[in-house]
């Protein structure tokens, strides 16, 4: 059986960045204010880790600031103390995040010294002229070169992408997601931009220059970009930004699609519609759907709606579910004479055929 995994994250404030992004406001995202205390991080290290058992994978992730772009005397610190927990077979894997212009041979082999697992730089576009809208500060071709750097040095690579940035529109976001793709990481976040408070990108919305995401466009857009990254095979592990005491939108996000439950509306969107895709030539009128607890989840949906779809859009008149956890993924679709077996895979190229035609492709920018 595979472990899941248990993350000790670390908040490194907003030190290392050389550029004032649009969208970003670290301390605001991470909730972190203050420098470093490297006494408290090792004490909150530590807390986390004997509330942990063996039956999780643990890894030591430092959050926030791009790690590689601050000073080495800090790195050596940090690095020093999530090495010392790998040293001793305490974790599994140690995980940082930076700007692919903080990226060298020699950054590369300090982190292989110390060893670092997983490498994730902010992609955030593959389009140099949104880059140099929102005063990212590097070029899509930093991203390539960091890409294959990272992967020469055998680490594990993730991108960090945001669609909805100022400058940018959906096709041009779906054409980074593919670039992103063809340089082949392990690993993804999709962050749909919010505005936060205290960014430039609150000063373009004020002047009216900025137009974000509603939810239902990004709930359209980001299920093609969820769908084409596991139809190739990578793995998206977080989309949106994690619900926190600031970030909410009764705190700091002033607007853009944010919503607690973000990942479960995308992947009813996906789940739902595949499966009136699939089913609407049948002409079924009662329909039971096996599979595992979170596939049921996602279909169902919030407040039922992925069922109410569902039964809409089909006219069915009796729609019904059971969990089966050791269906290893596959979704059994049943009626009073037959069944149809399909998988996840299945299940995201379906929906990213469907993609042709939708509201949120009338949009030239943001």
């Amino acid at each position: 059986m595979i472990k899941k995994t248990k993350i000790i994250p670390v908040f490194i404030p907003h030190i290392g960045c050389p550029n004032e992004c649009y969208f970003c406001n670290q301390k605001k995202i991470t909730g972190h204010k203050s420098g470093i205390d490297f006494n408290a991080i090792e004490k909150e290290i530590q807390t986390c880790y004997s509330s942990m058992n063996s039956n999780y994978e643990i890894e030591i992730a430092f959050f926030g600031g791009s790690f590689t772009a601050i000073d080495v005397s800090i790195q050596l610190k940090l690095l020093k103390i999530a090495y010392e927990y790998k040293a001793h077979n305490k974790i599994n894997r140690i995980r940082i995040s930076t700007r692919p212009d903080a990226i060298d041979d020699v950054v590369l082999q300090r982190l292989k010294e110390y060893k670092v697992d997983i490498i994730e730089i902010g992609v955030q576009s593959m389009n140099d002229e949104v880059l140099t809208a929102i005063n990212r500060g590097h070029t899509a071709q930093d991203v390539i070169n960091a890409s294959h750097l990272i992967k020469a040095y055998q680490f594990m690579l993730g991108h960090q992408i945001m669609p909805g940035l100022y400058g940018s529109s959906p096709s041009k976001d779906i054409e980074t997601a593919k670039a992103s793709i063809a340089l082949k990481p392990n690993i993804v976040r999709i962050y749909p931009t919010l505005i936060i408070k205290d960014t430039k990108l609150e000063d373009l919305f004020n002047e009216g220059k900025y137009y974000p995401l509603s939810l239902k466009a990004s709930i359209e857009l980001i299920s093609i970009i969820y769908a084409l990254y596991e139809i190739n095979e990578v793995k998206v592990i977080r989309v949106g930004l994690q619900p926190t005491d600031n970030i909410r939108l009764e705190g700091d996000v002033l607007g853009g699609p944010f919503h607690p439950s973000y990942r479960q509306l995308i992947m009813t969107h996906i789940f739902s519609r595949a499966i009136v895709n699939l089913l609407k030539k049948k002409q079924l009128k009662n329909i039971h759907i096996k599979s595992s607890r979170s596939n049921i989840n996602y279909i169902v949906g919030l407040n039922g709606t992925g069922k109410k779809y569902i039964k809409q859009e089909l006219s069915i008149e009796r729609l019904s579910f059971s969990e089966d956890d050791n269906s290893e993924g596959v979704i059994v679709i049943c009626d009073d004479k037959s069944s149809i077996f399909i998988n996840r895979h299945e299940i995201f190229e379906i929906f990213y055929n469907l993609r042709e035609n939708l509201d949120v492709f009338k949009r030239n920018s943001y």
